[in-house]
């Protein structure tokens, strides 16, 4: 049986709008994820003001891209969204991941639009600027497009019910069929899913079964050497609120970008992945909440 949509489809997006008041809190996923991935904190945000989370095209319930991935065309897609939205900005943007570098692509396109931002374990761009780390992206592009034949075939949708089902093992059989690429996509996909509410464990394995997920993958990764050139990395951000959250560690990048605004803050959540908002929901909420009361306070 096919899931529906938790939120509503407009102009090709799904959006899901809960809470009330402003500044809207907007929340932009990671580089593969969904809506789905904001689970765990939307609910508690949209406690004290409005939240907004999407599936960008070519993930979750959305209709499929029609440029070419790079961050620029996700920032333009993602103004594009709010615009049909009708819901009032200036906005608070919070990216994780490959999120955090669209917000601040939309924020250098459309200054006005962005009234703060929380970018929660931002990727490191210097890290993928590294011709020496292109090998590597090419590679991941290339199981990623390996992901969505085995995806039409139906072996990824069977692996990902197989362990989100409680199985600790992918069976060799499909193992074997797979030559172990789709058992290991299987795995690295749950290892997050079962972080989540296990009622949106079905959407996620619908989702993933379907190729056009991994072409989306794939794309976003081919297309990262160029997007992570798109951000006027030096440009100042006045004095907009501004919260840079690192998983375990200080990452020298992420404490640049915070100085970036003279009301930047770095936060260093130990113990915590790079999927933070599944891993320490609770410092994201609080991250969102400050930017939130600062936004309010100017």
């Amino acid at each position: 049986m096919k899931i529906p949509p938790p939120g509503r489809i407009l102009a090709g997006f799904h959006v899901t709008v809960e809470g009330q008041g402003t500044p809207v809190v907007v929340l932009e996923a990671g580089i593969a994820a969904s809506s789905l991935s904001w689970s765990l904190v939307q609910k508690n945000i949209a406690a004290f003001t409005t939240v907004l989370s999407y599936d960008r095209r070519g993930y979750g319930w959305s209709d499929r891209p029609i440029d070419a991935r790079t961050v620029a065309n996700a920032a333009s897609d993602l103004e594009e969204m709010l615009a049909n939205t009708g819901l009032p900005g200036p906005f608070v943007l919070v990216g994780h991941s490959l999120g955090g570098l669209i917000v601040r692509v939309l924020q250098q396109k459309s200054p006005s639009q962005v009234a703060g931002m929380v970018l929660v374990d931002p990727v490191v761009r210097a890290e993928w600027q590294n011709p020496l780390k292109h090998p590597m992206i090419a590679r991941g592009a290339t199981l990623s497009r390996r992901g969505a034949l085995l995806a039409r075939l139906g072996f990824v949708g069977l692996a990902i019910r197989l362990l989100t089902g409680g199985s600790h093992r992918v069976p060799k059989l499909l193992a074997r069929l797979s030559a172990g690429n789709g058992a290991g996509v299987a795995s690295r996909l749950v290892g997050e899913v079962r972080k989540m509410p296990r009622e949106q464990w079905p959407a996620i394995a619908q989702h993933w079964s379907h190729p056009q997920s991994f072409e989306t993958m794939a794309d976003y990764l081919e297309q990262l050497p160029l997007s992570v050139t798109q951000l006027e990395a030096e440009r100042p951000l006045g004095d907009m609120p501004l919260v840079v959250l690192s998983a375990s560690q200080s990452v020298p990048e992420h404490l640049h970008d915070a100085a970036l605004s003279n009301r930047g803050r770095h936060i260093v959540v130990p113990e915590s992945g790079h999927w933070m908002q599944l891993d320490s929901p609770d410092a994201v909420i609080e991250a969102v909440r400050q930017v939130v009361e600062e936004v309010r306070a100017k």
